[in-house]
């Protein structure tokens, strides 16, 4: 059993423990640098709890899951298919003013890491933002559960980015998680924008004063 293998025999019980979680002061960062009804791709949407909300407060809003089970029940909730794909064989046309990952890009292998950031490069708007999350840590690993998972510390990860992505770092800050896991899990949360875009003293300043 793989990652996905995981999430669809176990699409029930995730659907369910991560469905109501309370996201509002993880989203205000990202949506500050996000227009008004602008266009946003849920890389990794699981339950769909974070489409929903975003299309709730009225962005339009692509959903993609590589599991298969659990987009089945992300597109219920969401009244519209959910795109079924890995993101190592994702491929759309469309641009989007915004790409949020959360706690999904942590899946990917490293050596895969910097490909699918590169890909996806080409569907952000110029004036877009793409925000991550990780676990924070230094270690790559395969956890109990079968599930890998890829790991990175504020270090790690500006030098990651700035070595292997076309991406700036916008802004960068460290979450409790939100699940009440006994093991203490920190999230290392980022926002990135295109390198040439110009105006990244108007995007700094709006992340911080969200923070």
């Amino acid at each position: 059993m793989n990652t996905l293998d995981y999430y669809n025999k176990n699409s029930e019980e995730y659907f369910n423990s991560t469905l109501n979680v309370d996201m509002t002061n993880t989203y205000k960062p990202f949506l500050k640098l996000v227009p008004k009804d602008g266009k946003i791709l849920d890389l990794g949407c699981g339950s769909g709890r974070d489409s929903m909300n975003f299309m709730k407060l009225g962005y339009e809003v692509t959903s993609v899951d590589g599991a298969k089970e659990l987009a089945k029940k992300a597109s219920v909730l969401l009244g519209k298919e959910v795109i079924v794909s890995t993101f190592e064989e994702l491929e759309l046309k469309e641009k989007f003013h915004g790409i949020w990952a959360c706690a999904s890009l942590l899946h990917i292998k490293r050596e895969d890491l910097k490909t699918v950031l590169n890909n996806l490069y080409n569907n952000l708007e110029d004036n877009g933002v793409f925000y991550m999350s990780f676990k924070y840590g230094e270690k790559e690993y395969v956890d109990d559960k079968n599930r890998y998972f890829n790991c990175f510390t504020d270090e790690s990860i500006i030098g990651f980015i700035n070595e292997n992505t076309k991406y700036n770092i916008l802004g960068l800050y460290i979450t409790e998680d939100k699940l009440g896991r006994v093991n203490e899990v920190k999230w290392l949360n980022l926002i990135c924008n295109k390198k040439e875009f110009n105006n990244e003293n108007f995007f700094v300043s709006k992340i911080e004063k969200t923070m």
